[in-house]
């Protein structure tokens, strides 16, 4: 045997035989956007293509490894087609990873991975390479309108549901999310007292009212307790995420409900309306809304006075609308105040009659002066006469 052909013997001798399917530790040799080159020690070198490597599309294969770099693979093909053997690192990863989460799954551990994916029944979250789903109705403790939010980031939750032969893992953030809130409302019922004042965060609109929370408890301000003036909508006063204050009304311990306002006392707008709104007074303000009978006029925020169509004006009117128009600003009279029943009428006719009288008193007065100067006018003018004959 040649010296030459004891060599080659060596080196294949000292080659690794390698098969499909196992897992081999090898050396980074080189790497670039789209593979990494692995010595195996074998005859020919491995490669991980960047699809093999990570569930991640967005991932840095120069990021992630480095020449000479120790990295486990396993054996996809001894032969790629084009003489090197083709490896994956994802799929290792992942069958270990599916040991991991199978403990998870029994332990209940709380978990916390990067979403990956988001889909319109909910959210791929990948563990070691374990496509973890994340059904919409267990992403949130309450409804989330777009998933889109959570893409790319990382979140908490619990795996629930191991299924190998359905390739189906499902995790749980809502359950994590629930008990932390009810672990905050008991803490906060414990400190909260009616008469209270707090600062809390709009998190829902309805029709009916707004739900703010305070501290884990969501509280309900009902559409009447929102202004002291009309509201049409709830979503004309607040929007979601607002900071608002209000005052807790009610505590229901028993069904964990909290009645709010919005309404404080010394922003009453009833308050000194035995002054602003006296009886003669002559007041400005805006034709809120009209009916057959009279017009509503908004004289500040939720105090609203009646004109009623007798009192518009001293001509007859048949309809507000003939002489009036939403949003406009008249002049008037305060003819009655009711401050139990929150009542004030008011007339822009007395108004003008009173204008009527104060032009007719002046007429008058302007007669009189005139009847006392003529006689003077006349005695003057027969002086001068008598002195021109002189």
């Amino acid at each position: 045997m040649s010296e030459e052909q004891s060599f080659e013997q060596m080196l294949e001798e000292s080659l690794i035989a390698i098969r499909r399917g196992e897992v081999i530790e090898g050396t980074v040799i080189g790497v670039n956007d789209d593979e990494i080159y692995v010595n195996i020690g074998y005859k020919s070198d491995g490669i991980i293509p960047k699809s093999e490597f990570s569930n991640f599309p967005s991932v840095s294969l120069k990021d992630s490894v480095k020449e000479g770099d120790k990295i486990r693979a396993k054996v996809l093909k001894v032969n790629d087609g084009e003489g090197q053997v083709l490896l994956t690192y994802k799929r290792l990863q992942t069958e270990e990873g599916l040991k991991k989460v199978e403990l998870l799954c029994k332990s209940k551990e709380e978990v916390t991975g990067k979403v990956s994916l988001v889909l319109d029944g909910g959210l791929i979250v990948i563990i070691d390479e374990v496509r973890v789903f994340i059904p919409a109705s267990l992403v949130s403790d309450s409804y989330v309108t777009d998933l889109q939010a959570y893409k790319n980031q990382e979140i908490t939750f619990v795996i629930t549901e191991v299924n190998q032969k359905k390739n189906r893992i499902i995790g749980n953030r809502r359950i994590l999310l629930e008990h932390e809130k009810n672990i905050l409302q008991a803490e906060t019922f414990k400190t909260l007292a009616e008469g209270a004042i707090l600062d809390g965060e709009v998190k829902n609109i309805t029709d009916y009212g707004v739900f703010v929370n305070l501290k884990g408890v969501d509280g309900l301000v009902h559409i009447s307790e929102l202004s002291w003036g009309r509201v049409k909508s709830p979503k004309d006063v607040v929007k979601v995420g607002d900071i608002v204050k209000v005052k807790v009304i009610s505590i229901n311990m028993e069904k964990k409900k909290v009645s709010l306002t919005m309404k404080f006392p010394e922003d009453n707008p009833w308050n000194n309306a035995e002054q602003k709104y006296a009886v003669g007074n002559i007041v400005e303000g805006r034709v809120a809304r009209m009916t057959e009978f009279g017009a509503f006029i908004e004289l500040e925020v939720g105090v609203d006075a009646l004109l009623h169509v007798s009192q518009i004006s001293v001509k007859h009117i048949e309809k507000p609308k003939d002489i009036l128009k939403i949003g406009q600003t008249v002049t008037a009279k305060v003819t009655e105040l009711d401050l139990e029943g929150k009542k004030i009428s008011l007339s822009i006719k007395a108004l003008e009659a009173d204008k009527e009288e104060e032009a007719s008193d002046n007429t008058e007065e302007v007669a009189s002066i005139e009847t006392q100067v003529e006689p003077q006018l006349n005695e003057d003018k027969a002086v001068d006469d008598a002195n021109d004959q002189a």
